[in-house]
């Protein structure tokens, strides 16, 4: 049996298609569009101030003593009933000692001249991730185990979060109720751009991914969704109103 080494082929010549100047301009300008708006604008876009006229304000606890200090003032200007301070317990990685920073919103809070008896407070359960999601679930329950079904209510919180933060409260929130939000930006993001922050540049990448994942893959997040997560174990008891203590 004869053998034809012509037959054995190792390389072979095909036609293939590909993008043409023009074809590949058409392809990569909306891309560089838009990184650039999103360079420029991106921050702007999600530090959302959607303010709706609301009895009821959320606070999320961890933006810090400056940000508490000026939902109080939030609080007293916008003729709210309640203000709700949510969040899980404090990060520090050098300390044992972990606190709650609902609580420790709620201190400040009446610090800064709002009565005690308008603050309630909705620890939301220790995660390492979905967090904003707890605190969503925490005030979810604290409004019910009140009594209380607003038609509207508005999210203070930090920055570039604004956008994602109202996002997840609306899923989680009784079905027909209206979440606005309110987004304090401190007086050191004016003086300059967030590329000059290491901080506030890690920030803008983690909003945006989350944005993302909130608004495109929907994450499976509602009221449904919530009652479940709520009855889980070692849930807080968010009719407590104890001081911030350590934990």
């Amino acid at each position: 049996m004869s053998f034809s080494f012509r037959r054995l082929r190792l390389i072979g010549r095909r036609e293939i298609w590909c993008p043409t100047f023009p074809g590949l301009l058409c392809i990569t300008l909306p891309l560089v569009i838009a990184v650039v708006w999103w360079w420029n604008s991106g921050e702007s876009f999600l530090s959302l101030t959607h303010r709706l006229p609301a009895e009821v304000l959320v606070v999320e606890g961890w933006i810090g003593l400056d940000g508490i200090r000026a939902a109080g003032a939030e609080f007293e200007q916008r003729g709210y009933q309640y203000v709700i301070a949510t969040g899980g317990l404090t990060s520090d990685r050098w300390s044992k000692d972990r606190w709650s920073y609902a609580e420790m919103a709620k201190g400040e809070l009446i610090r800064s001249g709002v009565p005690k008896d308008r603050i309630v407070v909705a620890p939301a359960r220790d995660a390492e991730s979905q967090r904003t999601y707890e605190s969503a679930v925490a005030v979810r329950r604290a409004l019910r185990v009140r009594g209380m079904r607003p038609a509207t209510l508005n999210v203070f919180t930090l920055g570039a979060h604004a956008r994602r933060s109202r996002l997840v409260f609306a899923k989680v929130e009784e079905p027909g109720t209206k979440v606005g939000s309110i987004s304090w930006i401190p007086s050191a993001y004016v003086a300059m751009p967030w590329w000059g922050s290491s901080e506030r540049a890690k920030d803008l990448l983690t909003e945006t991914a989350g944005y993302l994942y909130e608004a495109l893959l929907n994450s499976g997040r509602g009221p449904n969704s919530a009652a479940e997560g709520g009855s889980s174990g070692g849930s807080p008891d968010v009719a407590q109103h104890s001081e911030a203590r350590p934990r």
